[in-house]
């Protein structure tokens, strides 16, 4: 299975995706906290909420009580263990020394060491550093979720029980450390995700069809 001819066809497909959807680092850093367990219609919601209030950076997250950020948050689910994360994750921020320009984080320690210090921050879990590694930081972690893992195993490029970390390592070793190729790719394959290959999958048009072993065990339609 040639991957890159995957990610080509994805593109012929989608067009480029313009992902991810944030005006600055910080808010991506925030968002995906907020996005663990939820749509991104709810984290959208969420961070317009944070905005309104002027509530969108390291400090002032940090000086709001936790009932107050928990209601501005609310529609974002999980809210009082999302107050508690995201905190977290900015007393993080503060105490590298980079509350007022977050993205300054990528300067700090080379890529495997970020990581492991994200991953450290209560309820920052891979997928959720992965995320603010890629798209937060411009840094070449390939973000690995579940409709990852659902659609390569379909395509017979995973078998469907690997790790979180396994499947990372099979991306890294197929793929040109390019960030921008690692951010296009996972895009793509989260719009695969939602119109293609769903639980209940969509086979007969989806750009992948020709390729795709799981699709020839179904009857098309």
């Amino acid at each position: 299975m040639n991957w890159m001819a995957l990610h080509d066809a994805l593109l012929d497909h989608f067009g480029p995706q313009h992902w991810w959807p944030g005006e600055t680092p910080f808010e991506v850093m925030v968002g995906a906290v907020l996005t663990q367990n939820t749509a991104w219609t709810h984290v959208e919601r969420a961070i317009s909420a944070l905005k309104a209030n002027d509530a969108l950076s390291v400090r002032a997250i940090l000086a709001l009580p936790d009932t107050e950020l928990a209601a501005l948050i609310r529609p974002a689910g999980y809210f009082n263990v999302k107050t508690r994360r995201l905190k977290a994750l900015c007393q993080f921020l503060l105490e590298c020394g980079v509350a007022e320009a977050p993205e300054q984080l990528a300067e700090q320690a080379p890529l495997p060491e970020l990581r492991a210090r994200l991953l450290a921050v209560h309820g920052v879990g891979e997928e959720t550093a992965d995320s603010i590694l890629l798209y937060a930081l411009g840094l070449p972690s390939f973000v690995v979720d579940a409709y990852t893992r659902r659609s390569f195993t379909r395509l017979g490029g995973l078998t469907g029980d690997e790790s979180y970390a396994a499947i990372q390592r099979r991306f890294h070793a197929e793929l040109p450390a390019d960030r921008r190729l690692f951010n296009e790719f996972h895009a793509l394959i989260v719009a695969l995700g939602k119109h293609y290959c769903r639980p209940k999958p969509r086979c007969v048009d989806c750009p992948l069809l020709a390729v795709c072993p799981h699709a020839k065990t179904l009857p098309l339609r």
